[in-house]
Protein backbone atom coordinates (compact mmCIF):
# COMPACT_ATOMS: atom_id res chain seq x y z
CA UNK A 1 0.00 0.00 0.00
CA UNK A 2 1.39 3.50 -0.83
CA UNK A 3 2.48 5.59 2.12
CA UNK A 4 0.49 8.59 3.34
CA UNK A 5 2.70 11.16 1.59
CA UNK A 6 2.26 9.53 -1.82
CA UNK A 7 -1.52 9.41 -1.39
CA UNK A 8 -1.62 13.08 -0.31
CA UNK A 9 0.41 14.05 -3.39
CA UNK A 10 -1.96 12.14 -5.66
CA UNK A 11 -5.00 13.78 -4.03
CA UNK A 12 -3.46 17.21 -4.64
CA UNK A 13 -2.58 16.31 -8.24
CA UNK A 14 -6.09 15.04 -9.01
CA UNK A 15 -7.57 18.16 -7.41
CA UNK A 16 -5.47 20.38 -9.68
CA UNK A 17 -6.53 18.38 -12.75
CA UNK A 18 -10.16 18.66 -11.70
CA UNK A 19 -9.88 22.45 -11.46
CA UNK A 20 -8.40 22.60 -14.98
CA UNK A 21 -11.06 20.37 -16.55
CA UNK A 22 -13.82 22.27 -14.76
CA UNK A 23 -12.47 25.60 -16.06
CA UNK A 24 -12.18 24.21 -19.60
CA UNK A 25 -15.78 23.00 -19.38
CA UNK A 26 -17.01 26.48 -18.46
CA UNK A 27 -14.95 28.12 -21.23
CA UNK A 28 -16.32 25.65 -23.80
CA UNK A 29 -19.86 26.25 -22.55
CA UNK A 30 -19.47 29.99 -23.11
CA UNK A 31 -18.00 29.47 -26.59
CA UNK A 32 -20.69 26.91 -27.40
CA UNK A 33 -23.45 29.44 -26.77
CA UNK A 34 -22.02 31.84 -29.37
CA UNK A 35 -21.24 29.09 -31.87
CA UNK A 36 -24.68 27.50 -31.44
CA UNK A 37 -26.40 30.84 -32.01
CA UNK A 38 -24.37 31.36 -35.19
CA UNK A 39 -25.22 27.99 -36.76
CA UNK A 40 -28.90 27.98 -35.73
CA UNK A 41 -29.35 31.41 -37.31
CA UNK A 42 -27.57 30.49 -40.55
CA UNK A 43 -28.81 26.93 -41.06
CA UNK A 44 -32.44 27.66 -42.17
CA UNK A 45 -31.23 30.26 -44.67
CA UNK A 46 -28.46 28.02 -45.99
CA UNK A 47 -30.73 24.98 -46.35
CA UNK A 48 -33.42 26.94 -48.16
CA UNK A 49 -30.85 28.55 -50.44
CA UNK A 50 -29.37 25.12 -51.18
CA UNK A 51 -32.85 23.83 -52.07
CA UNK A 52 -33.38 26.75 -54.46
CA UNK A 53 -29.93 26.13 -55.88
CA UNK A 54 -30.81 22.50 -56.64
CA UNK A 55 -34.07 23.50 -58.34
CA UNK A 56 -32.30 26.26 -60.25
CA UNK A 57 -29.57 23.91 -61.45
CA UNK A 58 -32.18 21.51 -62.79
CA UNK A 59 -33.54 24.28 -65.04
CA UNK A 60 -30.16 25.44 -66.39
CA UNK A 61 -28.11 23.98 -69.22
CA UNK A 62 -24.51 22.93 -68.68
CA UNK A 63 -23.38 25.84 -70.85
CA UNK A 64 -25.18 28.18 -68.45
CA UNK A 65 -23.94 26.57 -65.22
CA UNK A 66 -20.48 25.01 -65.21
CA UNK A 67 -20.85 24.11 -61.51
CA UNK A 68 -23.34 21.34 -62.41
CA UNK A 69 -20.99 19.52 -64.78
CA UNK A 70 -21.61 15.85 -63.93
CA UNK A 71 -18.48 14.30 -65.43
CA UNK A 72 -16.67 11.07 -64.60
CA UNK A 73 -15.15 11.47 -61.15
CA UNK A 74 -11.49 10.62 -61.62
CA UNK A 75 -10.01 13.37 -59.45
CA UNK A 76 -11.63 13.75 -56.03
CA UNK A 77 -11.10 16.50 -53.45
CA UNK A 78 -12.15 15.88 -49.85
CA UNK A 79 -12.57 19.01 -47.71
CA UNK A 80 -12.11 17.66 -44.18
CA UNK A 81 -12.96 19.85 -41.19
CA UNK A 82 -11.58 19.16 -37.71
CA UNK A 83 -10.40 21.36 -34.83
CA UNK A 84 -7.01 22.86 -34.05
CA UNK A 85 -6.98 21.46 -30.51
CA UNK A 86 -7.78 18.17 -28.83
CA UNK A 87 -9.46 17.24 -25.53
CA UNK A 88 -12.84 16.94 -27.26
CA UNK A 89 -13.53 13.21 -27.13
CA UNK A 90 -13.93 11.44 -30.47
CA UNK A 91 -14.71 14.64 -32.38
CA UNK A 92 -11.53 14.64 -34.49
CA UNK A 93 -11.05 10.87 -34.68
CA UNK A 94 -14.50 10.41 -36.20
CA UNK A 95 -13.61 12.76 -39.07
CA UNK A 96 -10.20 11.13 -39.58
CA UNK A 97 -11.83 7.67 -39.71
CA UNK A 98 -14.41 8.85 -42.27
CA UNK A 99 -11.76 10.48 -44.48
CA UNK A 100 -9.57 7.37 -44.28
CA UNK A 101 -12.57 5.26 -45.28
CA UNK A 102 -13.27 7.47 -48.30
CA UNK A 103 -9.60 7.51 -49.36
CA UNK A 104 -8.95 3.79 -48.89
CA UNK A 105 -12.33 2.26 -49.72
CA UNK A 106 -14.94 4.34 -51.53
CA UNK A 107 -12.45 6.30 -53.65
CA UNK A 108 -9.65 3.74 -53.61
CA UNK A 109 -9.43 3.65 -57.43
CA UNK A 110 -9.54 7.46 -57.78
CA UNK A 111 -6.95 10.21 -57.62
CA UNK A 112 -7.78 11.68 -54.20
CA UNK A 113 -6.58 14.90 -52.55
CA UNK A 114 -7.45 16.17 -49.07
CA UNK A 115 -7.89 19.79 -48.08
CA UNK A 116 -7.33 19.93 -44.32
CA UNK A 117 -9.24 22.58 -42.38
CA UNK A 118 -8.00 22.13 -38.83
CA UNK A 119 -4.64 21.20 -37.34
CA UNK A 120 -5.66 17.71 -36.23
CA UNK A 121 -6.48 16.43 -39.73
CA UNK A 122 -3.49 18.31 -41.13
CA UNK A 123 -1.14 16.47 -38.76
CA UNK A 124 -2.39 13.19 -40.26
CA UNK A 125 -2.25 14.06 -43.96
CA UNK A 126 0.70 16.42 -44.22
CA UNK A 127 2.92 13.32 -44.08
CA UNK A 128 1.27 12.06 -47.28
CA UNK A 129 2.00 14.72 -49.93
CA UNK A 130 0.12 12.73 -52.57
CA UNK A 131 -3.09 13.67 -50.76
CA UNK A 132 -2.25 16.92 -48.99
CA UNK A 133 -2.89 20.19 -50.92
CA UNK A 134 -3.06 22.94 -48.25
CA UNK A 135 0.22 24.61 -49.16
CA UNK A 136 -1.24 26.10 -52.34
CA UNK A 137 -4.29 27.69 -50.69
CA UNK A 138 -4.28 30.89 -48.65
CA UNK A 139 -6.18 31.45 -45.37
CA UNK A 140 -6.45 27.72 -44.63
CA UNK A 141 -4.11 27.47 -41.65
CA UNK A 142 -5.81 30.12 -39.49
CA UNK A 143 -9.41 29.67 -40.60
CA UNK A 144 -10.59 29.09 -37.01
CA UNK A 145 -8.47 31.93 -35.61
CA UNK A 146 -10.59 34.40 -37.58
CA UNK A 147 -13.74 32.52 -38.55
CA UNK A 148 -15.60 34.79 -40.93
CA UNK A 149 -17.57 34.46 -44.16
CA UNK A 150 -14.95 36.45 -46.09
CA UNK A 151 -12.14 34.05 -45.15
CA UNK A 152 -14.25 31.00 -45.98
CA UNK A 153 -15.26 32.59 -49.30
CA UNK A 154 -11.58 32.63 -50.37
CA UNK A 155 -11.39 28.85 -49.94
CA UNK A 156 -14.74 28.30 -51.71
CA UNK A 157 -13.63 30.48 -54.64
CA UNK A 158 -10.45 28.45 -54.99
CA UNK A 159 -12.44 25.20 -55.01
CA UNK A 160 -14.85 26.53 -57.66
CA UNK A 161 -11.99 27.67 -59.88
CA UNK A 162 -10.28 24.28 -59.60
CA UNK A 163 -13.54 22.50 -60.44
CA UNK A 164 -14.32 24.61 -63.52
CA UNK A 165 -10.68 24.18 -64.63
CA UNK A 166 -11.29 20.40 -64.36
CA UNK A 167 -8.50 19.95 -61.83
CA UNK A 168 -11.09 18.13 -59.72
CA UNK A 169 -14.17 16.32 -60.96
CA UNK A 170 -15.87 16.05 -57.58
CA UNK A 171 -15.57 17.91 -54.28
CA UNK A 172 -17.05 16.59 -51.02
CA UNK A 173 -17.09 18.03 -47.51
CA UNK A 174 -16.63 15.86 -44.40
CA UNK A 175 -17.61 17.54 -41.14
CA UNK A 176 -19.45 17.11 -37.83
CA UNK A 177 -23.03 18.35 -37.94
CA UNK A 178 -24.12 19.95 -34.67
CA UNK A 179 -27.18 18.25 -33.16
CA UNK A 180 -26.85 19.27 -29.52
CA UNK A 181 -24.14 19.79 -26.93
CA UNK A 182 -23.77 16.06 -26.33
CA UNK A 183 -24.01 14.65 -29.86
CA UNK A 184 -22.69 15.32 -33.33
CA UNK A 185 -23.16 13.48 -36.63
CA UNK A 186 -20.40 12.95 -39.20
CA UNK A 187 -21.67 14.16 -42.58
CA UNK A 188 -20.26 13.54 -46.05
CA UNK A 189 -21.79 16.24 -48.26
CA UNK A 190 -21.23 16.83 -51.96
CA UNK A 191 -20.03 20.36 -52.66
CA UNK A 192 -19.37 20.18 -56.39
CA UNK A 193 -20.83 19.44 -58.84
CA UNK A 194 -24.18 20.79 -57.69
CA UNK A 195 -26.76 18.02 -57.41
CA UNK A 196 -29.95 19.01 -59.28
CA UNK A 197 -33.18 18.63 -57.35
CA UNK A 198 -34.82 15.23 -57.84
CA UNK A 199 -37.99 15.35 -59.88
CA UNK A 200 -41.00 14.07 -57.95
CA UNK A 201 -44.13 13.41 -60.05
CA UNK A 202 -46.35 13.96 -57.01
CA UNK A 203 -44.79 17.30 -56.13
CA UNK A 204 -45.20 20.52 -57.98
CA UNK A 205 -41.98 21.81 -59.49
CA UNK A 206 -41.10 25.40 -58.65
CA UNK A 207 -41.28 27.76 -61.59
CA UNK A 208 -38.77 30.61 -61.28
CA UNK A 209 -38.85 33.99 -62.93
CA UNK A 210 -35.24 35.00 -63.53
CA UNK A 211 -34.61 38.62 -62.66
CA UNK A 212 -32.45 40.27 -63.88
CA UNK A 213 -31.27 37.32 -66.02
CA UNK A 214 -30.07 33.72 -65.87
CA UNK A 215 -26.50 34.80 -66.63
CA UNK A 216 -26.29 37.22 -63.71
CA UNK A 217 -27.87 34.67 -61.39
CA UNK A 218 -25.26 32.08 -62.36
CA UNK A 219 -22.48 34.60 -61.82
CA UNK A 220 -23.79 35.82 -58.46
CA UNK A 221 -26.32 33.56 -56.71
CA UNK A 222 -24.77 30.16 -57.39
CA UNK A 223 -21.22 31.08 -56.20
CA UNK A 224 -22.73 32.81 -53.15
CA UNK A 225 -24.78 29.69 -52.35
CA UNK A 226 -21.69 27.49 -52.55
CA UNK A 227 -19.76 29.83 -50.26
CA UNK A 228 -22.61 29.74 -47.74
CA UNK A 229 -22.73 25.94 -47.96
CA UNK A 230 -19.05 25.70 -47.00
CA UNK A 231 -19.45 28.39 -44.33
CA UNK A 232 -22.37 26.46 -42.81
CA UNK A 233 -20.29 23.27 -42.66
CA UNK A 234 -17.47 25.09 -40.86
CA UNK A 235 -19.88 26.74 -38.40
CA UNK A 236 -21.48 23.32 -37.76
CA UNK A 237 -18.05 21.87 -37.04
CA UNK A 238 -17.13 24.80 -34.79
CA UNK A 239 -20.26 24.40 -32.67
CA UNK A 240 -19.79 20.62 -32.57
CA UNK A 241 -16.21 21.05 -31.36
CA UNK A 242 -17.20 23.20 -28.38
CA UNK A 243 -20.09 20.87 -27.54
CA UNK A 244 -17.83 17.82 -27.69
CA UNK A 245 -15.16 19.50 -25.57
CA UNK A 246 -17.69 20.66 -22.97
CA UNK A 247 -19.07 17.11 -22.71
CA UNK A 248 -15.59 15.57 -22.54
CA UNK A 249 -14.45 17.99 -19.82
CA UNK A 250 -17.66 17.39 -17.86
CA UNK A 251 -16.96 13.64 -17.87
CA UNK A 252 -13.31 14.22 -17.01
CA UNK A 253 -14.32 16.40 -14.04
CA UNK A 254 -16.74 13.74 -12.80
CA UNK A 255 -14.06 11.05 -13.14
CA UNK A 256 -11.56 13.22 -11.23
CA UNK A 257 -14.08 13.71 -8.42
CA UNK A 258 -14.64 9.96 -8.19
CA UNK A 259 -10.88 9.27 -8.22
CA UNK A 260 -10.31 11.90 -5.54
CA UNK A 261 -13.03 10.37 -3.37
CA UNK A 262 -11.43 6.91 -3.69
CA UNK A 263 -7.99 8.33 -2.90
CA UNK A 264 -9.32 10.07 0.23
CA UNK A 265 -10.89 6.80 1.32
CA UNK A 266 -7.55 5.01 0.78
CA UNK A 267 -5.76 7.78 2.69
CA UNK A 268 -8.10 7.46 5.67
CA UNK A 269 -7.68 3.67 5.71
CA UNK A 270 -3.90 3.97 5.57
CA UNK A 271 -3.93 6.62 8.31
CA UNK A 272 -6.13 4.46 10.54
CA UNK A 273 -3.82 1.49 9.95
CA UNK A 274 -0.79 3.60 10.87
CA UNK A 275 -2.47 4.81 14.09
CA UNK A 276 -3.46 1.24 14.99
CA UNK A 277 0.12 0.07 14.48
CA UNK A 278 1.43 2.86 16.71
CA UNK A 279 -1.07 1.95 19.45
CA UNK A 280 -0.07 -1.72 19.21
CA UNK A 281 3.62 -0.78 19.48
CA UNK A 282 2.95 1.38 22.55
CA UNK A 283 0.90 -1.35 24.22
CA UNK A 284 3.53 -3.96 23.37
CA UNK A 285 6.30 -1.77 24.81
CA UNK A 286 4.32 -1.18 28.02
CA UNK A 287 3.68 -4.93 28.44
CA UNK A 288 7.38 -5.63 27.94
CA UNK A 289 8.31 -3.11 30.66
CA UNK A 290 5.76 -4.56 33.08
CA UNK A 291 7.13 -8.02 32.41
Amino acid sequence: MPNLKEIRNRITSVGSTMQITSAMKMVSAAKLKRAQDAITQLRPYAEKLQEILGNLSASLDLSENAYSDQREAKNILIISITSNRGLCGGFNNNIIKRVNYLVNTEYADKNVHVLCLGKKIKDVYKRTPNYYINDSIAHVEDIFADLSFDNVAVIANDMMERFTAKEFDKVVIVYNKFLNAASQEVITEQFLPIIPAAQDDNKAVGDYIFEPSKTEIVEDLIPKSLKIQLFKAILDSNASEHGARMTAMHKATDNAKELQRNLKLSYNKARQAAITNEILEIVGGAEALNG
